[in-house]
């Protein structure tokens, strides 16, 4: 251990969290000497799977709003207000032990035309990922039957479904063939002009969308606000039509097993340490005083100094009045099947679905208030390997008000209640994690002091799909560390690795 300080690393990366672990894969191959610190004693930082245990010890330690950081000055959490809830009797209605759970921090889809997907390929850490595939998107509403409507997301789906008049089918095959192209010189001519417009009046207005199938598309954008604009919604159904059927039929996005982007990140840190790295986790570091500007020197918490001249980590203070989200995570004893059927012949069977609560809608509770902003929830499968067979797992998010925690309990109730009246039986809730999740500053800091350069990741965005704007941050602490040596064009492109086989394939 003490020959870890004798010499200078040419990078320390704090924090395990996708970023901070993207760029490790992309260091792997460099040669340099780094070394990858975690103040917690478990991988993902901010994007982290829990089983049971480490979801009660995780909430017991952000249930307060504030922390003391090195200067015991009070800071706001990106996590906070976090509790937990167990059935009286769980056991009996089929809680399993604690580590047949994965429960995930920041559960996110990943449209399979994301440029993540195309890094992880082109670095062959795929094949360290086992990707599963994202079902059917439902919007619930309480004045159908069934409650749970399928969203048609192609042609065939729109033709097929039976909730749609035919004239308002036209309608929306109109609006869908124009989004797939709606960048082309010849559709542009239609939105231009009305970019920061709310989506719903453009669906008004130019494709005569009525309210019920405005409510179908602004599901498919996945925001938190309701208030998507034309240039942010056109472009996030196109990201979604454009990629259903890339990577096979009937889906259009993927999630990582085991635990979504934490998996990610514990692959990322694996290809670090095989290229080298030394990791070090439950070890936090603190920035020693009087730096003359050649080095930096951090004392970690296991007695050790160490030097570098680059220090990467992530900016763990959410910014004053940042945009915070409520969560909700439950699992149930169900498998909720109907969720997950097979819609398209030859498809694969889905791992996860999606379920959108419109702004504005009601979810029969009595004693409730509609929410002024959509509630998402995402339903994951015994697939995922967060659960054991038999059960699922429920990932409920909102922007957060003084009444988003029970409402996010409302949507949950009448959840399972939907799938009750599919089943004949109500699922029960047999545990339950809830917190809010902040933003730090949306731009990554970096600062200069003679040859010692100090980067800080921003935390990632609070989208219910993965948003690849991150991964720029991501390419830029790589140049600062790697300077001029490699050119840009080689970033995260890769040989296999010696011994690695072509069928090593870890694609689902």
């Amino acid at each position: 251990m003490e020959s870890l300080g004798e010499e200078p690393w040419d990078v320390v990366i704090c924090g395990t969290g996708l970023s901070q672990s993207l760029l490790a894969l992309a260091l792997s191959r460099s040669k340099k000497r780094i070394l990858h610190l975690d103040p917690n004693d478990f991988y993902g930082e901010h994007e982290a799977a829990f089983s049971l245990q480490e979801a009660d010890n995780w909430a017991a330690a952000n249930a307060g709003l504030t922390t003391g950081d090195e200067s015991t000055k009070e800071t706001q959490n990106i996590f906070k207000n976090a509790s937990v809830w167990k059935h009286p009797e769980a056991a009996d209605h089929g809680l399993s032990f604690p580590r047949a759970y994965s429960l995930a921090l920041a559960p996110q889809i990943i449209h399979t035309r994301s440029k993540l997907l195309e890094q992880l390929v082109s670095s062959r850490a795929y094949r360290q990922v086992e990707f599963l595939a994202v079902g059917s998107f439902f919007v619930y509403d309480e004045n159908a039957s069934p409650k749970l409507a399928r969203i048609p997301s192609s042609r065939e789906d729109v033709f097929a479904t039976r909730s749609i008049p035919v004239k308002s089918k036209r309608s929306l095959m109109k609006f869908l063939k124009f989004v797939i192209e709606y960048d082309s010189d010849e559709q542009k001519s239609v939105w231009q002009g009305q970019e920061s417009k709310p989506l719903s009046e453009f669906l008004a207005s130019e494709f005569k969308l009525d309210e019920n199938l405005q409510k179908y598309i602004l599901a498919l954008t996945l925001t938190l606000d309701g208030n998507v604009t034309v240039a942010d919604g056109l472009a996030t159904i196109h990201r979604h039509l454009t990629s259903m059927g890339l990577f096979g039929p009937g889906f259009c996005a993927v999630y990582p097993k085991w635990g979504g982007s934490s998996e990610i990140a514990q692959v990322a840190c694996r290809a670090g340490a095989v290229g080298g790295g030394i990791y070090m986790l439950d070890t936090k570091a603190k920035v020693k005083d009087g730096s003359d500007g050649n080095e930096i020197t951090l004392d970690l918490s296991n007695d050790l100094s160490v030097k570098t001249t680059k220090l990467v980590k992530s900016q763990s203070e959410a910014a004053p009045g940042s945009q915070t989200s409520t969560r909700l995570i439950a699992v149930v004893n169900s498998p909720l099947q109907t969720l997950f059927e097979v819609t398209t012949e030859g498809g694969p069977s889905p791992a996860v679905a999606v379920v959108a609560f419109p702004a504005g809608s009601s979810t029969g509770a009595e004693d409730s208030t509609s929410s002024n902003n959509p509630i998402y929830a995402l339903v994951h499968s015994s697939e995922t390997g967060e659960c054991p067979v038999g059960q699922s797992v429920i990932y409920l998010t909102s922007l957060s008000t003084s009444q988003s925690a029970q409402q996010l309990e409302t949507a949950l109730n009448s959840l399972l209640a939907a799938a009750a009246h599919a089943k004949g039986s109500t699922p029960i809730c047999l545990y339950k994690v809830q917190y809010e999740q902040s933003l730090s500053a949306r731009e990554p800091s970096c600062t200069t002091n003679g040859s010692v350069r100090t980067f800080a990741f921003p935390s990632r965005s609070l989208s219910l799909a993965f948003d690849d704007s991150c991964l720029a941050a991501v390419k830029d602490a790589w140049k600062l560390v790697m300077g001029d040596e490699t050119p840009e064009d080689e970033y995260m492109i890769f040989e296999d690795r010696e011994g690695m086989a072509e069928d090593d394939d870890a694609y689902d």
